[in-house]
């Protein structure tokens, strides 16, 4: 059945591709493989940037997505260190969803560079895992992980115990068995701040979330993360593969500085740069902007954001106005290491935003 992109299937596989962004620097110099890769800024742990990525025989050194540069670099001191490039990131995760998409009966819904949710009606899923892994690698030299579910978040979880380059089934009959034990923080949509209110409550494991009360977890999160929450420690949820073209809701750009920003003209010039290229993305979308983000972290590392809705606009002067308006928020004589701007803009009526359980990011 299919409505307005959204189709049920029997199945919901779960494509992730192993260490992505590394494997594809590893397919440009072969001479890296099964060496610890590292990719992050601009190659250079001496500059004030984060790890993007690292190999699976970075992550044997402890190296982490996210962890500063020059740290993950004294981790793992003969890794290779590699900027990012976007481009060639893109380039590939295109040709790999090109793949998915011409997959007997898939329907595709994109979740990021590297996964995807794949709905399918078939009866034996796991060989359709293997067909698509197979045919994944054929076309791009890339390997990829499936999770098997009977629900979008148990095909999601599924794909952490395939890896790497393995296949792995959770359903209603297992999930409890495989997750009940486990902790809460390791549900998808669940993160470490998440995970502590709910060890406050007394539930620690996936069981306990499963079988809390969804009152008491309403009267902590909401009457819609609440019972969201009781619903995600039982795996269960939507199983509708939505295959509706992404777009996106913002866009957002920013800046970690090798020097700290101390005098208030060279924060105003930071935010001026950062509406520069996004109000260029906002533009190439021909979508106007009803809200503003901007991230400040100051030294050593403490960030805080600031939001602020504004009328409906696709004047550049004026986003730019109501942008420097935040930048009157920021704690005077505090050093910035880190500015970000992010344009919030108005979404089609028949789109789908993509939004997903996440944990982090804007």
């Amino acid at each position: 059945m299919q409505t307005g992109g959204v189709t049920r299937t029997s199945w919901v596989l779960h494509v992730d591709l192993d260490q992505f962004v590394a494997a594809v620097e590893v397919l440009r110099r072969p001479e890296l493989a099964g060496k610890p890769v590292i990719v992050g800024g601009r190659g250079d742990p001496s500059e004030r940037a984060v790890v993007s990525t690292a190999s699976y025989e970075a992550r044997e050194f402890g190296v982490g997505s996210g962890m500063p540069l020059r740290i993950a670099a004294r981790k793992a001191p003969d890794a290779v260190i590699l900027p990012v490039d976007a481009e060639a990131y893109a380039e590939a995760s295109a040709a790999v969803m090109a793949t998915l998409r011409v997959q007997p009966g898939a329907i595709v819904q994109v979740l990021g560079w590297d996964e995807a949710f794949v709905g399918v009606e078939t009866a034996d899923p796991e060989a359709y895992a293997r067909r698509i892994q197979q045919a994944v690698l054929d076309r791009t030299r890339l390997h990829c992980s499936v999770g098997v579910g009977d629900t979008l978040v148990r095909a999601k979880v599924a794909t952490g115990f395939g890896k790497p380059r393995g296949v792995f089934r959770l359903t209603v009959e297992n999930w409890l068995a495989v997750m009940g034990d486990r902790p809460t923080i390791d549900l998808w949509g669940v993160g470490t701040k998440i995970s502590r209110r709910l060890a406050d409550l007394g539930i620690t494991t996936v069981a306990e979330l499963a079988a809390a009360d969804p009152d008491a977890l309403a009267a902590e999160f909401g009457p819609r993360m609440g019972p969201w929450y009781a619903e995600l420690g039982r795996g269960d949820g939507s199983d509708m593969v939505d295959d509706t073209p992404w777009v996106a809701r913002g866009h957002s750009r920013e800046t970690t500085y090798q020097q700290d920003l101390t005098e208030p003209s060279q924060v105003e010039d930071g935010v001026r740069e950062l509406a520069a290229h996004v109000l260029d993305d906002v533009a190439a979308e021909g979508r106007p902007v009803i809200g503003l983000t901007l991230k400040v972290r100051y030294a050593p590392f403490i960030t805080k954001v600031f939001t602020k809705k504004i009328a409906e606009t696709s004047d550049r002067a004026v986003v730019l106005e109501r942008a420097l308006e935040l930048v009157g928020r920021i704690e005077p004589d505090r050093p910035i290491r880190l500015l970000g701007l992010r344009a919030e803009m108005t979404m089609p009526a028949d789109a789908r935003d993509g939004h997903t359980p996440t944990r982090g990011g804007w």
